[in-house]
C-alpha cells in the first residue's frame, strides 16, 4: 500500500515513522522545509518531495499515485487540502482540524466512494471515539464533558505553555468563539469563559475554560448538556486575556511608520518563538472524558483518562505521540479492512463500531499511549 503523508513537522514526521514500520506500506513524506524532511530518518526507506502542495496544482499530481494520504498540514490550509484529495478519489485521514464546516464534503466523499476520517488526532480525536462509543451503548446521554491540554513538563515565565502544533491554531482557540450545548440549546460564548480550577493527582491543579472543541459532537450526538474546556497552567489564561482585551489578536491592519501590519502578526511573531517546544523539551497530554447516561435502566457514568508524557526513548514529544499515533491507527484500521465505512468519517462515527474501538485503543496501547476506563452506577 502506498501512503503519503503531507506534513513533516512535529507531529507529521512520527506519523511517518511510524507507518515506515509496516512492511507492506512504501511511505512518502511531503513538505516545503528541507529541514523537516532531513529530521525524517528511519532504517526502512522513506521517499521525501520537497515541494510546497499550496502552489496550483501540485497537489493533485503528487497523490495521483498514492492509495490513501495523511493530511497533517496546518488548520488554515486543511480544508482545501482535504477536500481535493476527496475529489479525486483518494482515502484520507486528516488531522489538520480545519475550522470549516466539512458538511459540504459529505457528498462528495459519497460520490467518490472514500473512506475521509476527519479530526483523527488526540482531540479532537480519540476524545470523540470514545466519546461515541460510550454514547452508542447508552439508551440515553445526558451529559458529556472533555477537558484536554498539552503542556510543558516544566513551567517557565510568563505564558507556562509550549505549542507541539502550529501556533496560528492555538491562537484560533483563543479567538474563535465557543460553542456548546446547555438545556438542549447551542450557547456560543466568547473563548477562555467560564474558568474552572480542576485537580489532577499527577500533575495538580490546572485551569479549565472554553474552547470551540466540540465541532461535529453537537451535530452527531445527541445529548442535552455538553462542554469541551482546554486545560492550562494556573494563570495562564489572564495573561492570553489581557492580550486579547487590549487588541493585540485583532486581524484588522493598522499603519505603523514601516507601514501596514495587523496585530495578530505582530503578536504571533513575538509569541511563536516563546511558544516554540524545543527539540528534546518534554511535554505531557492530559484529558479527561466523562460521559454519564441511561443504560440498562441505570444511570451510568464512563470515565477515559489519559496521562501521557514526552518518550525519552524515541525523542517524540507527548502531543505528536497521542496526535499522530491515533491517525496512524486510522490508517491501519483502514487499510485492513476492519473498518468499511465510505464518505466523510467524524471520529464518533467510528465510536459505533466497538470493535474498532478495541482496535484503536490497542495500537495506541502497543505505542503505550493507554487509555483508562471506569465505570459507575450513578445513585441518587
Amino acid at each position: 500500500m502506498k501512503i503519503l503523508v503531507l506534513g513533516a513537522g512535529l507531529v507529521g514526521r512520527p506519523i511517518t515513522l511510524d507507518l515506515a514500520n509496516e512492511k507492506n506500506f512504501d511511505v512518502s513524506v511531503c513538505d516545503k522545509s528541507k529541514v523537516n524532511l532531513d529530521a525524517v530518518y528511519h532504517v526502512n526507506k522513506i521517499k521525501k518531495i520537497e515541494c510546497d502542495v499550496l502552489k496550483n496544482d501540485v497537489i493533485e499530481n503528487l497523490i495521483a499515485d498514492y492509495h490513501l494520504i495523511v493530511n497533517a498540514l496546518p488548520g488554515f490550509s486543511g480544508y482545501q487540502i482535504t477536500k481535493t484529495i476527496i475529489e479525486n478519489g483518494k482515502d484520507v485521514i486528516d488531522i489538520s482540524f480545519f475550522p470549516e464546516d466539512p458538511t459540504p464534503l459529505e457528498q462528495i466523499a459519497l460520490e467518490k466512494n472514500v473512506t475521509a476520517i476527519i479530526d483523527c488526532g488526540v482531540a479532537p480525536g480519540m476524545s470523540y471515539i470514545l466519546a461515541g462509543y460510550a454514547s452508542h451503548i447508552m439508551q440515553k446521554t445526558t451529559k458529556l464533558r472533555i477537558y484536554v491540554g498539552g503542556l510543558p513538563k516544566i513551567r517557565l515565565s510568563p505564558f507556562e505553555y509550549k505549542a507541539v502544533f502550529s501556533p496560528v491554531d492555538v491562537i484560533e482557540e483563543y479567538t474563535r468563539p465557543a460553542r456548546f450545548v446547555a438545556d438542549g440549546n447551542i450557547v456560543v460564548k466568547p473563548a477562555l469563559s467560564d474558568l474552572e480550577k480542576i485537580n489532577f493527582p499527577e500533575i495538580g491543579t490546572l485551569e479549565a475554560f472554553n474552547t470551540d472543541g466540540l465541532r461535529s459532537l453537537i451535530k452527531n450526538i445527541e445529548c442535552p448538556d455538553m462542554i469541551e474546556k482546554t486545560l492550562r497552567y494556573p494563570g495562564h489564561i489572564e495573561k492570553i486575556q489581557f492580550l486579547k482585551d487590549c487588541g493585540f489578536f485583532n486581524t484588522e491592519k493598522i499603519q505603523t511608520s514601516i507601514g501596514f501590519i495587523s496585530p495578530l502578526e505582530l503578536t504571533s511573531k513575538l509569541l511563536f518563538p516563546i511558544w516554540k517546544l524545543a527539540e528534546n523539551e518534554e511535554d505531557i497530554t492530559i484529558m479527561k472524558i466523562i460521559v454519564e447516561g441511561l443504560k440498562d435502566g441505570q444511570q451510568i457514568k464512563y470515565t477515559y483518562s489519559l496521562f501521557d508524557s514526552y518518550d525519552q526513548v524515541t525523542k517524540i514529544h507527548s502531543m505528536a505521540r497521542t496526535t499522530g499515533y491515533t491517525a496512524t491507527a486510522a490508517v491501519r484500521m483502514v487499510l485492513s479492512g476492519i473498518f468499511r465505512e465510505k464518505g466523510l468519517i467524524y471520529p464518533e462515527f467510528i465510536g459505533r463500531h466497538p470493535d474498532c474501538v478495541n482496535f484503536m485503543l490497542n495500537e495506541l496501547k502497543e505505542r503505550n499511549v493507554i487509555y483508562s476506563e471506569k465505570i459507575e452506577t450513578i445513585t441518587e
